[in-house]
Order: C-alpha cells, then structure tokens, then sequence
C-alpha cells in the first residue's frame, strides 16, 4: 500500500508563517509561501526550509512565476491572512484603502488553482464593517467558485493559545461543508468537565529569565526545567533561547510600570501619572493568573506581569503559541511586527486538523 500524499498548501501574505507552522504541525506540506515583508520572508525561509517562498507585491506577481513555484499537480489548499490594517479598529477604516482590495488578489489566485480548500483570515470587525460589504464580497466570490463558505470569529484562548485574540475564519470546500473545531480550553469562570483551563501568561513564560538584572543576549541557556505542559510543548526541538533580549527602559519608566499590578492599567495608577500616556491600553501590565491580551505589532505599552519592562520577542511569541525552535529574523522592530501579524500556530494547526478531516 502507498502512502497517502500530504496535502500541499499555497500561503499567501504568508508573514513569518504562523499558519503554515499550524498546517505544517497537522501534516500538510507547505509548499509556498508569500509576503513582501523581506524580513517575514527570511523568517519564513529559516522555519520552513523546505518550502518554496517569494519576497514580492502579490499585485505584481505573474501567473508563471507563481505556477512555477508549485508543484506540478497544484495545491489543495489556499490558505492565507491579506493585510489587515484598513480593515481593523485602529486602522483608518475607509473602504476606499488600497489595502482592503487585497483579498480579491487573494481570490483570483484562488480562481486560477482551483484549490479543494480555501481558509482566510482576518480581524472580526470585517463581518460588520461598511455594512459586511467586504464580508459578503468574499463570501459571494468564493460562492460563485463553487466553494461552500462558512465563517466563524474564533477566540485564540479557548484552543490552548495563552491570549485572549479574536480573528475570523472564512472556510471554503468544493463539494462538502466544513465544521469549525470545538473549543478545547475555558476560563475559570466557566464550569466544562470535558475541556481544559485556558492557558495562562505565567504558565507560558514563568519558565524563561526575567531579565531583572541585565538584558539578556543573543543566546540563553533554560536555567530551570518546564513546570507544566504548556512550557514543555514550547521547548520541543529548541536546545536553547533565542529572541530574548529585554528593552532598557530609564528609572522613572520603571517605577511607573512598578505601580501598575498585574492584570492593571494607567487606571489602576496614583492619579499624578494617569495622564502620562493618554489612551484606552496605556500602561498595561499582562495579567498572570489569565491569557494575555492581542498581541499587537507594537511593543511599548504592554507589560510583562511581574518585571518592570515590555515583553520581549521570545515571551510575545510564547503568549502566540510559537516554540522556541521558531526563531525570528530582523531588527527588534521587525521582529515584534512578524508576531504580532501572525496567526497563532496552535489555533491554526486546529482548523488545519478540522479541515484534514474532510478533504
């Protein structure tokens, strides 16, 4: 008997790979990846080696460059998140941004592959947003491909990501319909016999150095063992700590964040430094004992729980369920901005399973 061929898979906006790392963790192959964030794409590269990958505009890529990156017999799945930051509640927000036509790039690819599946991934405010104008234009689109589409806003957390991130799934399958994957974590305030407690922010990074007393380097050794699963999971194939280094902050930054408990904000802050940082997340610390908050692109207001300093990249990739061995490319700046952007690997290895159920 032959074994079974591995369904290939095709990722456009691809970043450093989040939900290749999920499908490739379920068993697909990936064999492309897309992006032009030069730097996402060296990550990509670094993580996904055996994968085919293109630094371009997916606006000014041909047809026979991307055929000629794919294997001869096509690929099963599109899968793919398009940039997001015209559509998202601290973007502009206006229909009209150039960045909101990029799905269609993403549909026309899909057009001409003619996948047996197709995932997109994007922030929730696209089903209500200009009236579910963009929502319905992909559902319509995929529709009129013969795609059966269902969508769903799925909560990070409540698959085993220590983070509270919600993102919506588009699934589209030629002649079958696709079932989204049950939660398999809850928060202690729900009561469910047949699921886990959510995964925490001290469960994810209480293993790795605080960096109290200096910043860190290139390469850091694991001074204790993992204390729970989780951590466990995150060491898996990494014989050491990489993108680990704290930010240097000067004292009176330090004793500001040292007066906001965790889990807190500038609300929770002597009234004298409330209004140092005017805006609704200034100045907020990650609970310890709950998952974090979205992990955004950004890295300056956000802090760890208990040191007195943002997080670094290691611990933002930690709370997005990226192991150690997944280690990224770039400056700092660079580097917080290809995790941010990406799609949780644990949550997309989910729908990843779900869908290899069914094609």
């Amino acid at each position: 008997m032959t074994a079974k061929k591995k369904l290939s898979v095709l990722d456009l906006f691809c970043g450093c790979g989040g939900l290749s790392h999920g499908f490739a963790q379920a068993g697909y192959d990936i064999a492309l990846g897309i992006d032009n964030d030069k730097q996402a794409i060296e990550t990509f590269r670094a993580t996904h080696p055996n994968a085919n990958s293109i630094c371009c505009d997916i606006r000014q890529l041909s047809s026979g460059d991307l055929v000629s990156n794919l294997p001869k017999r096509g690929v099963d799945v599109v899968i793919g998140g398009p940039p997001c930051q015209g559509l998202s509640l601290s973007g502009s927000r206006k229909l009209n941004d150039d960045r909101n036509s990029l799905y269609k790039k993403f549909i026309d690819v899909v057009k001409m592959l003619n996948p047996k599946a197709v995932l997109i991934e994007n922030v929730p405010g696209i089903a209500s947003l200009y009236k579910g104008v963009v929502k319905d234009n992909i559902l319509q689109s995929l529709q009129k491909l013969g795609y059966s589409v269902k969508f769903e806003i799925l909560r990070a957390s409540d698959f085993g990501v220590p983070q509270h991130r919600r993102r919506i799934f588009f699934v589209g399958l030629k002649d079958a319909d696709f079932n989204f994957p049950m939660p398999t974590h809850f928060s202690d305030k729900e009561q469910s016999p047949s699921r886990q407690t959510m995964i925490t922010c001290h469960d994810a990074i209480s293993d790795l150095p605080l960096l109290d007393e200096d910043l860190g380097s290139i390469s850091q050794a694991y001074h204790v063992k993992p204390t729970n699963k989780y951590q466990a999971l995150m060491r898996l194939n990494s014989s050491d700590i990489r993108n680990h280094i704290a930010a240097k902050h000067s004292d009176r930054i330090k004793k500001i964040i040292s007066l906001v408990p965790a889990g807190g904000n500038y609300k929770t802050l002597p009234p004298k430094y409330r209004s140092t940082r005017n805006f609704h997340v200034a100045w907020t610390r990650f609970p310890d004992r709950q998952p974090a908050p979205t992990i955004d692109t950004g890295h300056r207001h956000h802090f760890h729980y208990s040191a007195n300093r943002v997080p670094t990249v290691r611990e933002c990739a930690r709370l997005q369920s990226f192991p150690d061995s997944f280690v990224f490319v770039g400056n700092k700046t660079e580097q917080f901005r290809q995790v941010g952007n990406a799609v949780p690997p644990i949550l997309a290895k989910a729908l990843a399973e779900s869908l290899k159920e069914i094609i």
